[in-house]
Parts: C-alpha cells; sequence; structure tokens
C-alpha cells in the first residue's frame, strides 16, 4: 500500500463528502490489499469500510444532514482517504458521549452484530449467544450489545488476557480455543452462534447449537466449504444463516443503519456499551495496522487517524 494524493471526491446526487477524522481496520480491508475482496462496482478502490468526521459537502436530494454535521458512516470503501463520498442512507450521527475518532469504530461492528444478532437470528432477553473471536472488534461490540439486552453470553478467543477482557466487558464464560474444544464445554447450549470462522468449524458450532439455534457465519478464516450435518441439523431444528454486509443495496444498509442508531447509539451514550479501542495509528501508517491485525494480539479495534 502506498500514501499518495488523490482527486478529492465530489457528491453524486444522494450522496455527501465527509472530511475524515478517523477510519478503523477491518479483515475484509486486508483480503482487498491481497486482491480476494475487490470492492462492489462503483465503490471506491481505497480500502476502508467506515469512519468518523465531519460533513463538508452536501449532494442533491439529501434529507437531514448538512455541512458541518459530526457523523460516522458504513461505506463500501475510501475510509483511508481523508475525505471520502457516501451515500446518505449509510450516514449515521455521531453517538454521543464518546469522541469523534473512537465513533470511527463503531459502524462497521454495530452493522455486522445488530443486522445478523437482533435482525436475522432475533436473538432475545434469557437466551445464550455464543461470540467467536470474542476479543475481536466485532466480538468486544457483541458481548455487550448481547448483555445490554438481557443474554448470556459465551466466547471463544485464543489467550486468557483476551478472554479475561471479554469478562469485564460481560461475556459469562469463556473458552481458549487453542487448549479446549468449544464444542465439548457449551455442547447443546448455544441459541444464537456468531461465527467468523466458518467451513472449520460447522461441525462444533452444531454440536454447540440448542434445539432451535441460529448459526450466522459472517467470515470463512477457516475455510470456506464443510461438511454439514443435515440429519443434526432437523433433529436441532436448528438454521444457518450466511450474510455480507458491503455488497447489500445501499437501502438495505439504510435499514440496518437506522436500526442501529434507535437501538444501539442510545446504550452507547448511557455507557452501556463503547467501543473498545486497542490504539490509534496514523492513517499514513496503514501498512503497520494492518500487520498487526494479521498478527491477531489485539484487542478491539485499530483505529487509522488524522
Amino acid at each position: 500500500m502506498a500514501w499518495q494524493e488523490v482527486p478529492d471526491p465530489r457528491p453524486a446526487a444522494g450522496e455527501v463528502v465527509i472530511e475524515v477524522t478517523a477510519s478503523a481496520v477491518n479483515r475484509a480491508d486486508l483480503l482487498q490489499r491481497r486482491g480476494l475482496y475487490p470492492p462492489p462496482p462503483g465503490a471506491s478502490e481505497i480500502p476502508g469500510l467506515e469512519c468518523s468526521g465531519t460533513i463538508i459537502e452536501v449532494g442533491e436530494n439529501v434529507p437531514r444532514l448538512a455541512a458541518g454535521d459530526r457523523v460516522c458512516a458504513l461505506l463500501a470503501g475510501g475510509g483511508y482517504a481523508e475525505r471520502v463520498a457516501v451515500p446518505w442512507q449509510q450516514v449515521m450521527p455521531a453517538p454521543e458521549g464518546i469522541a469523534l475518532d473512537e465513533a470511527a469504530g463503531l459502524p462497521e461492528v454495530a452493522c455486522t452484530v445488530w443486522s445478523n444478532v437482533f435482525m436475522t437470528a432475533r436473538l432475545r432477553k434469557g437466551e445464550t449467544l455464543l461470540v467467536h473471536g470474542g476479543a475481536s472488534g466485532i466480538g468486544t461490540l457483541a458481548v455487550q450489545l448481547a448483555k445490554a439486552y438481557g443474554s448470556r453470553v459465551l466466547v471463544t478467543a485464543g489467550s486468557a488476557d483476551k478472554l479475561a477482557r471479554c469478562r469485564e466487558l460481560g461475556a459469562d464464560e469463556g473458552v481458549n480455543y487453542r487448549e479446549e474444544d468449544f464444542a465439548e464445554r457449551f455442547e447443546g447450549r448455544a441459541d444464537v452462534i456468531l461465527d467468523i470462522i466458518g467451513a472449520k468449524y460447522l461441525p462444533g458450532n452444531l454440536r454447540a447449537l440448542a434445539t432451535g439455534g441460529r448459526l450466522v457465519v459472517i467470515g470463512m478464516q477457516g475455510g470456506a466449504k464443510g461438511e454439514l450435518d443435515l440429519g443434526a441439523l432437523l433433529a436441532k431444528r436448528a438454521s444457518v444463516h450466511a450474510a455480507g454486509l458491503r455488497n447489500r443495496p445501499v437501502d438495505d444498509k439504510g435499514v440496518v443503519c437506522r436500526g442501529v442508531v434507535d437501538n444501539v447509539w442510545p446504550l452507547v451514550t448511557a455507557g452501556a456499551v463503547r467501543p473498545v479501542v486497542h490504539e490509534r495509528i496514523p492513517l499514513d501508517q496503514a501498512a503497520r495496522a494492518h500487520r498487526m491485525l494479521e498478527e491477531g494480539e489485539h484487542i478491539g479495534k485499530l483505529l487509522l487517524v488524522r
């Protein structure tokens, strides 16, 4: 990756331009850098799936938003730049109670967790959520949000320090996946599973699901192809969902963003849910942030700041 001058973006109809205060690094960015996850047609080739900042220009047919608004946004690309154009539907007010740069660590994880755990899997009060990668950006948000909604939370993580941090955030029980089989410990206990691993964890996830459980796969770190025992799935009356966020239509993303503003932001303002920031890294040092994410020793989000 290289830091270089590019033309300033201009807003098309229905878009605003945000002067970026901060962005954040996601695993999808690593895949894009390797040529394995290209941006959707028409999206910026610059990486970055979320940002926070201030609106500096508003295109035609944009309701409610104005220059000077402090916002954060879910992006299809472009967050690693100083300015980015984004459809108004994907722009959210920066939640009160946190710094503007911290807000950059919320859009991707909040939209992912809200859309998958609550909109798709319909986690309910009193149910149990199993979060794989509990110390990740998505995991740290999922733990807090599920606890805020009255659920029991189980996690997997790769070290004692990470498990301890998950417990501080509200996790009830955790497994170090390097030392213990999560499926054996959590067998039949998870009403909803949020999985970033994919194929490798399919058998274990099915074993961990409770009757009527819902498995939501949002990543493929453990491979894209695996075997699923349909007989066991039928016996448990369970279901499997797979969902991405980046390639959804703008209006669909807008529905998710409105759900986040209505249901997650009040919890952020109240202090019940907070972004977990591991480190703030200068925007022109994005390569170092990628190396840190690949090494996997961080907890929470890595922010890229101006």
